[in-house]
């Protein structure tokens, strides 16, 4: 970087943000930190792990940015993290007073980083900010797309010939709450397409409902593949029911789990078959996925055409 404008104490002033991903959490994960000095020159970090968390690696991107400036600075650093921001602002007090121990006794998690963010801490003067994910801040969403890019990409078992395949997709229109949903099954040679529409609920409702159609339609009991390009049913099908479960359908804050109806009887039906739930790439999805969205694009139609 340039020779950077200084701070009346004499240190340099960079602009850092920082973001982490992971999915599944705990999965792959990514982390991502653009640098900034007072001329906007920039330089960009990003750093992968096979197995990890999405608050170690929203942890990871701050330590890595701030390991990155070989001497003291003056930092103003941005993030979309509650965890890192409120953590190193108002808890990392108190977890020191007790040994590294939350107010119920437990060791803190993930504190080997904070660990080592303290050191960065004492080294740099920053100054924390959080800011609203996926909102109206670009170069906050910018470093989201290099995290998320930075991800590793897993291997998609769709030579599987001994499970069923079902590729997913929805059209959806938050202003009429209506869309329709379209899958195509496939077992070897076997293809079968399948979908509907729905006039109301919400697009991530309509998700989980377009997974709830395709498995009441399986026969045998063979191990099934979903392929979706909804990380909310991925994560909640594969992470979060058991919890929502286990505490009366109802989330960690006490409210009621959104789209609970669907997710009973989504959950009924996981009884049943062993599921494995996938995430793929909007922007090169499988063929059948590609084509799920077309037909979900002419379902649809037959609500535009009800409705003339």
């Amino acid at each position: 970087m340039s020779e950077e404008m200084k701070a009346e104490d004499g240190l340099p002033e960079v602009r850092i943000y920082t973001d982490g991903s992971c999915s599944p959490n705990p999965g792959p994960g990514s982390w991502a930190a653009i640098v900034l000095d007072n001329e906007e020159q920039r330089e960009t970090l990003t750093g992968t792990e096979e197995a990890t968390t999405n608050n170690r690696m929203e942890l990871t991107a701050a330590l890595k940015a701030l390991q990155s400036l070989s001497a003291s600075h003056r930092v103003c650093l941005f993030t979309d993290s509650r965890y890192l921001k409120d953590g190193i602002t108002e808890w990392l007090p108190n977890w020191q007073q007790r040994d590294w121990s939350t107010i119920t006794g437990d060791a803190v998690r993930n504190r080997d980083l904070w660990r080592a963010l303290l050191v960065e801490v004492n080294r740099h003067q920053v100054d924390w900010n959080w800011v609203k994910g996926h909102a109206d801040d670009p170069l906050n969403n910018e470093v989201d797309e290099l995290a998320r890019s930075a991800r590793p990409v897993p291997v998609l078992p769709l030579g599987d010939q001994n499970s069923v395949h079902i590729f997913l997709a929805i059209t959806w229109r938050q202003k009429s709450s209506s869309g329709a949903w379209a899958g195509i099954m496939r077992f070897r040679d076997h293809h079968r397409v399948i979908g509907g529409t729905r006039q109301v609920g919400t697009g991530n409702g309509l998700h989980i409902v377009s997974a709830i159609e395709a498995l009441k339609l399986l026969k045998r009991k063979l191990p099934v593949h979903v392929y979706t390009t909804s990380g909310y049913l991925k994560d909640g099908a594969g992470n979060w029911l058991r919890q929502w479960q286990r505490r009366d359908w109802h989330t960690r804050e006490g409210q009621e789990v959104s789209n609970r109806q669907e997710w009973q009887a989504l959950a009924e039906l996981l009884k049943s078959y062993p599921v494995f739930f996938h995430q793929i790439d909007k922007k090169a999805p499988p063929c059948h996925n590609a084509e799920a969205k077309e037909l979900a694009g002419e379902f649809y139609s037959e609500i535009i055409l009800q409705e003339t």
